[in-house]
């Protein structure tokens, strides 16, 4: 067995990049093989010295990459964040530390670049807690039994004056960023896109072997002829023992900036010739889909799991960017294993802005840096979370303080999967 001092974590080269993928691959429990189409894919979009490999002499046996990203704070600013993926180590090399030195390395130069946050999709829980992040964002499925749900089936279109339209991939590479920008400044938890994200979502770009299937892609416009809403779906051609169509309709993605287009979007989506079910995609906790129904229950919940999570690197810059629902004053001994971001702050926070900054103030409430994630973005009860012994109130009532500010009407949700 290879000692762990004789294994090299460092960015890898461009000549480096085939075995890195197939490192990749390998993890990921997907066939080793490497194409010339992934290569050239995978070099023209790396970033320098931001793809780590961990190499047992001139093989690849760990992969680690990053890209710049922003995170939509509470109240609409973005915050630069340092995007976390393709995080593998191969079956033969587990338990040497090559992912902890990978994320060290990675996470030291995000906060010495201003990165506020880093964050990342988790593929298994128990991970990523060691590095200081925390869940931040939930996201559910539901299955929508079509028949059951009160809808009129002779639907034609909304009533509003709006509009449904079928459309397609280059329809929806002009018109989608622009509506999604609109929808990621006020929805906390969305992260950007980039083109390469539309260009992969609706087939100009299709990576290494995936076969692409084109998908139905419909948008909602107002009655002023603005686009408020975009839908992909795809459908499979069932059918019961008496000739009765039972197909579904699996929704890829479907974004909305306001309620009105979410309701028409979803109704139509119901009201689809031969669709007897609909599986929504990754949704909100608490999306509006299931009360668009006259019987709510004709949505059942499929999955419910974590999805975004969050590390913060610069506590004073996440606590100010963020808004507040109230006013108050709290302040946090904040514990980090890694020593990056360790430190008493105060908290001084309000509806017009707040102020954060190191201070030597008796502690109020102890928490580590995951938990501060999970709250920051306002998902998480700190009330819960002492419950759970995870946060320890110094001062009575510290915890209720906390929820008071930080909590929000709307949960924070995250459409994107990286």
């Amino acid at each position: 067995m290879t000692s762990r001092d004789a294994i090299d974590v460092r960015v890898i080269t461009e000549a480096e990049i085939p075995d890195w993928i197939r490192a990749l691959n390998t993890g990921f429990v997907r066939s080793p093989a490497v194409s010339e189409r992934e290569i050239e894919d995978r070099s023209a979009h790396m970033l320098p010295g931001r793809t780590l490999g961990a190499f047992d002499g001139d093989r690849c046996v760990a992969t680690f990459r990053s890209f710049p990203q922003e995170l939509t704070a509470v109240g609409g600013a973005l915050v630069p964040a340092d995007a976390i993926s393709n995080v593998t180590v191969t079956a033969t090399h587990r338990r040497r530390g090559l992912l902890t030195r990978m994320m060290a390395t990675d996470l030291a130069a995000a906060r010495e670049r201003g990165d506020v946050v880093a964050t990342l999709i988790a593929a298994e829980y128990p991970i990523y807690g060691r590095y200081g992040f925390g869940p931040a964002t939930t996201a559910v499925e539901w299955t929508v039994e079509v028949p059951r749900t009160g809808l009129d089936r002779r639907w034609s279109g909304p009533a509003d004056g709006g509009r449904i339209d079928l459309v397609d991939g280059e329809d929806v590479r002009k018109a989608g960023p622009e509506l999604h920008e609109r929808l990621r400044r006020v929805q906390p938890g969305a992260v950007s896109r980039n083109e390469r994200w539309w260009q992969v979502n609706t087939g100009a770009l299709v990576l290494g072997g995936d076969a692409w299937t084109e998908p139905f892609y419909a948008v909602y416009r107002s009655a002023d002829g603005g686009i408020e809403g975009l839908v992909s779906y795809e459908s499979d051609d069932n059918w019961g023992a008496v000739k009765q169509p039972l197909n579904t309709a699996t929704v890829n993605w479907l974004i909305a900036v306001t309620p009105a287009a979410e309701r028409a979007l979803w109704q139509y989506l119901c009201s689809i010739d031969w669709i007897a079910t609909v599986k929504t995609g990754w949704r909100a906790p608490d999306d509006l889909m299931p009360h668009f129904l006259p019987d709510p229950r004709a949505a059942r919940l499929t999955t419910q799991a974590d999805w975004l999570w969050v590390r913060v690197l610069d506590v004073v810059r996440a606590l100010e960017a963020r808004t507040y629902g109230g006013s108050g004053v709290l302040v946090l001994q904040v514990t980090d294993r890694d020593g990056l971001s360790a430190g008493r702050y105060r908290l001084d926070a309000g509806p017009d802005g707040a102020s954060c900054a190191p201070t030597a103030q008796d502690a109020e409430l102890t928490l580590d840096m995951g938990e501060l994630a999970s709250l920051w973005l306002g998902d998480e009860s700190a009330v819960r979370l002492a419950a759970l012994g995870r946060v320890r109130e110094e001062r009575a009532g510290a915890a209720s303080v906390a929820d008071a500010l930080l909590r929000t009407s709307r949960r924070p949700w995250c459409p994107d999967i990286f």
